[in-house]
């Protein structure tokens, strides 16, 4: 497939010209840092004007501009989760296009259960849902790492339902990116680092006879990254602004296998090939993908006079990856002796354009504030497979391919009114807000060339079929081709007030109704009591629901996936498909939620604490099936056509979950007078998740005895046990003059990889990371920065070879913080 290389071209242009005619004599303030929590205005969970963090009925976290730029990495979820306890950012590898597309979770839920708005607006999800093993099996989340943090001002973390203020998702939170709004001054940065690191190897024995053995340790230096951003705001008219953003970031790939022992070569004479003595063993890519991508970013608005403003931005990225495979032995019954005579390592590499445009206007009707919106959003993944063969087809395959891909889209209409009604007895007026949002939502899979996906002919010597299709990822099918669109309305009604100066109350109701599965209605009461300044309680209760995605009613595909060890490969059927009706699927309906939460402010000037507990029961919840593979299901689906498949899986609801947790979060600014000054933030997240229910299949007519076991222990404790149990940091900024440093401690509580049996489990300790940067301004436009990610290189324990038994994942993909290393950072920043 031809791949994009005008982006580059484009962004350069786009760069240049954000620095044409600009007076580099201009002064620009320097950006300020993390403001306190009891000044800080919120929108998110509020349709009150000029509420405050520390004055809401419910948490909010606000992170701003300068704590997500200081920071190694340059992808929003990573910063956003360096910066938040209650958010994880795990980075899976060897899972097809997970490893491009990675999700982050909120209070150890689904990446899918929480809600992502830009300048409070639905942003689109992204078009790949997660299939494999990894945290976020089974959703298809927003792709926070299209927003350059270069175009943020802040991001505000609601910690706590809200799907009757902002509908389907939002079961475990909001996040709400709020955009620059500047029509002067401007920034660039260029940031560049690499992993300096070693990391421990389990030294597992060869084959009887073999001679080779596994080094102790590795030391590597790899994952260059460079990234240059830039923003600028310029005037639009007398009060208009529009500001601009655009970000090249190139990423090479980064390699953590362990040492493969197995047997590579067909034995020759009896005897080992003498190769095996001197073949590269590390011959898997196990860490960060290889990843370029170029994003430009745009946002505007002016006020018309009467009243009338109007109000814009948009975004564009392209991102093409790689990422490895498992290694395919010379030997391996899956690879041509003739193409690859020393196996190989099959690339997966996709290439992801992703767009979106939202336009408004606001306007004084009376007592009302008018907000009226169109947003368009559109996500479209590609894949191309290197250096791979189509077995079945013998020694004349191909070794690359086009396999196809998918895109999801989404349109949203929004009109809003909010005014303020004096009410007898009330302490301030009430706020009401109604609204009403259309969506309509796209989903489309496309099939790959054919032979990407079709079955040769070729008939191993055991006398089975050869698997078709292109090793690692075979393409698309014409027959899993999909064109799906779905219709959903709404309204809400939104009431807020002070009964009494010390008593906030608040309420919320919205109504759905989707073209696909039905209708849903969500409803919140909120409470907050000021005792005094100083203390206040706060709690909410609240229903809500997320409807199954287009991605998860619509997605099928066939993949490799190792169980206990076994290369086994897997096909995702659609929900109504035949086949998976027969082994038990049904209809997707939306989970449903009850979310309880309480909570305590306390205010000891410049001391700041927050402490709030929440309880979230969720039914019927959308998940993907186990990967059945028993012999009668094989036998089944082989039964049906499907050539080389040796298992199915497919999207259903029916398991019940309870999550219980706390966070804390305290705030302290320091003054040391002469020794400059502290912004010190201790956080913690603490979760408990079990569930309650699995879905029960009776015996299938289609089947056989015994009847499939549609989630069991592997997928019920990864919902358990998967992510940390606990999440503590402690950070302090520090400024005096020209210098600047920020230290940074994490805590990762344990965490589970799960086997099939208990025997498979995998249980991680609890880590703690350190992170250190420092900074001087060496004039008051130019600052420099050096810094080191996770600087005493931790990593979490190395899998046994029961575990790893093609050597290429000595790390579990449940480890909460990646298994990359020590980064190492310098950076330049530009004002002007």
């Amino acid at each position: 497939m031809q791949k994009h290389v005008t982006e580059k071209t484009v962004l350069a242009l786009a760069i240049a010209s954000l620095f044409s005619g600009v007076s580099y004599a201009q002064e620009v303030a320097p950006e300020p840092g993390a403001t306190s929590a009891a000044a800080t205005v919120v929108v998110t969970g509020t349709r009150v004007a000029n509420r405050t963090a520390l004055d809401t009925a419910a948490p909010v976290d606000v992170i701003s501009a300068e704590a997500l730029k200081n920071v190694g990495s340059t992808e929003m979820n990573q910063a956003l989760s360096m910066a938040l306890p209650s958010l994880n950012f795990p980075k899976p590898a060897i899972t097809d296009g997970t490893d491009t597309i990675r999700p982050a979770t909120l209070r150890g839920m689904a990446p899918d259960q929480t809600l992502v708005l830009v300048n409070s607006k639905r942003r689109h999800a992204s078009s790949l849902v997660n299939v494999n093993g990894s945290i976020g099996r089974g959703s298809a989340a927003v792709d926070m790492n299209t927003i350059p943090t270069a175009i943020v001002k802040s991001v505000e973390v609601l910690r706590d339902g809200a799907a009757a203020q902002y509908g389907s998702d939002a079961i475990s939170g909001v996040v709400n990116l709020q955009l620059r709004t500047n029509r002067s001054g401007g920034e660039a940065s260029v940031t560049y680092g690499q992993r300096e690191t070693e990391y421990e190897l389990w030294n597992s024995a060869a084959p009887a006879g073999g001679t080779w053995s596994a080094p102790a340790s590795r030391k590597r230096s790899d994952g260059e990254t460079a990234t240059v951003s830039v923003w600028k705001g310029l005037p639009w008219g007398e009060t208009g602004h529009v500001t601009i953003a655009a970000e090249y970031r190139d990423q090479k790939h980064t390699e953590r296998s362990g040492y493969d022992m197995r047997q590579q070569y067909p034995r020759v004479n009896g005897a080992f090939d003498p190769r095996e003595n001197t073949i590269n063993r590390f011959n898997a890519w196990y860490g960060d993908p290889e990843m370029e991508q170029a994003t430009l970013f745009a946002n505007a608005g002016n006020n018309l006079g009467g009243g009338v403003k109007v109000y814009g931005w948009a975004s564009y990225q392209n991102r093409q990856a790689r990422s490895g495979g498992f290694f395919r032995t010379a030997q391996d019954a899956r690879n041509i002796l003739s193409i690859y005579p020393d196996g190989f390592l099959p690339i997966i590499a996709p290439t992801v354009n992703d767009f979106a445009a939202t336009g408004g206007v606001t306007w004084i009707m009376g007592d009302w504030d008018i907000d009226a919106s169109l947003g368009y959003g559109k996500n479209k993944m590609e894949y191309d497979i290197e250096n791979t063969l189509n077995r079945s087809i013998g020694p004349s395959s191909k070794t690359e391919f086009f396999a196809g891909g998918y895109s999801y889209d989404q349109l949203v209409l929004n009109l809003t009114g909010v005014r303020r009604v004096q009410v007898d007895g009330f302490a301030s007026p009430l706020n009401v807000a109604i609204g009403t949002e259309a969506r309509r939502e796209g989903y489309q899979l496309f099939a790959g060339e054919p032979d990407s996906y079709r079955y040769g002919g070729q008939v191993l010597p055991n006398g089975t079929p050869a698997a078709p299709g292109a090793q690692v990822f075979p393409g698309f099918r014409p027959a899993n081709e999909v064109d799906a669109h779905r219709n959903a309305i709404g309204a809400f009604v939104d009431l807020e007030a002070n009964v009494t100066p010390e008593l906030l109350m608040s309420g919320a109701v919205r109504a759905e109704r989707y073209s696909d599965f039905g209708n849903s209605l969500a409803g919140k009461l909120g409470a907050r009591y000021d005792f005094s300044k100083a203390f206040a309680l706060r709690g909410a209760l609240q229903n809500g629901f997320r409807a199954p995605s287009p991605q998860q009613q619509n997605f099928t595909a066939t993949s490799t996936n190792f169980i206990n060890g076994v290369p086994f490969e897997i096909t995702t059927f659609k929900p109504n498909d035949p086949v998976a009706v027969a082994l038990g699927a049904k209809p997707l309906e939306a989970e449903k939620s009850i979310n309880a939460s309480l909570g305590a402010v306390l205010r000891f000037d410049p001391v700041s604490i927050t402490i709030d507990a929440y309880r979230i029961d969720i039914d019927d919840r959308i998940i993907l099936s186990e990967n059945l593979t028993q012999a009668n299901v094989r036998n089944y689906i082989a039964s049906q056509g499907f050539i080389g498949v040796g298992g199915g899986r497919f999207f259903i609801n029916g398991v019940d979950t309870t999550t219980k947790g706390v966070d804390v979060v305290v705030s302290w600014p320091m003054s040391l007078a002469e020794a400059g000054k502290l912004d010190i933030t201790v956080a913690g997240n603490f979760t408990d998740t079990k569930v309650t229910k699995t879905p029960v299949t009776a015996q299938l007519s289609a089947l056989p005895a015994p009847a499939p076991v549609l989630f069991d222990r592997l997928n019920v404790l990864a919902l358990e046990q998967g992510q940390p149990a606990s999440k503590i940091s402690a950070n302090v900024n520090w400024r005096l003059g020209q210098w600047g440093a920020t230290f940074r401690a994490t805590r990762y509580g344990k965490v589970l990889a799960p086997g099939t049996t208990p025997a498979l489990d995998f249980r991680m300790d609890p880590k703690t990371l350190v992170d250190l940067e420092g900074r001087y301004a060496v004039t008051p436009k130019l600052t420099l920065a050096l810094g080191a990610d996770n600087l005493f290189d931790q990593y979490p324990e190395t899998q046994s070879p029961t575990l790893n038994t093609t050597g290429n994942t000595p790390f579990a993909n449940f480890a909460p913080f990646g298994r990359s290393g020590r980064y190492v950072y310098m950076r330049a920043t530009y004002g002007f």
